[in-house]
């Protein structure tokens, strides 16, 4: 019988850049990632809300990442991509800057979210991995999504 230790237990995440920033989702987390086509704006819909899309027929509500974090939004030619989740019956993408590797990292590296940080991306980092030459903020993708149940209610 074999023990796993905690430091030779990992977590899996997908790399995405958002801003000037790396930042990690949970693999577990993220259905699928796409290059989101025709995302088409809903009037008096809160700013962090990018539109909605159709993704194989489903209606899909567009997070922008960008602006729930407090970033400058993305110009109009810029290319994006969305991180595509399932909570419950919904289907949400994450608009995301670019999508890079998916990474595999020791849970025993992840490190407590910088109490210094602005509350509101402290509210969305479960923590940080140092690598090399570069820190990665790991998202909490519900949290990072919360903003529509919030304005659902």
């Amino acid at each position: 019988m074999s023990t796993i230790t905690n430091a030779e237990m990992t977590y899996e995440y997908v790399t995405v850049k958002i801003g000037d920033q790396l930042f990690g989702a949970g693999v577990s987390e993220i259905r699928e990632v796409f290059s989101p086509q025709g995302v088409t704006s809903v009037p008096r819909a809160p700013s962090e809300i990018g539109g909605l899309l159709n993704l194989r027929g489903r209606i899909v509500t567009a997070i922008d990442a960008r602006r729930r974090l407090g970033l400058a939004p993305r110009g109009a030619k810029e290319p994006c991509m969305a991180l595509g989740l399932e909570v419950g019956s919904e289907l949400y993408g994450v608009l995301v800057d670019s999508v890079g590797e998916v990474m595999r990292l020791p849970i025993s590296t992840l490190e407590p979210t910088p109490s210094h940080l602005d509350g509101r991306w402290r509210s969305m980092i479960k923590g940080v991995h140092r690598l090399e030459g570069e820190l990665m903020a790991v998202l909490d993708m519900r949290a990072l999504i919360a903003v529509d149940a919030a304005y659902a209610a």
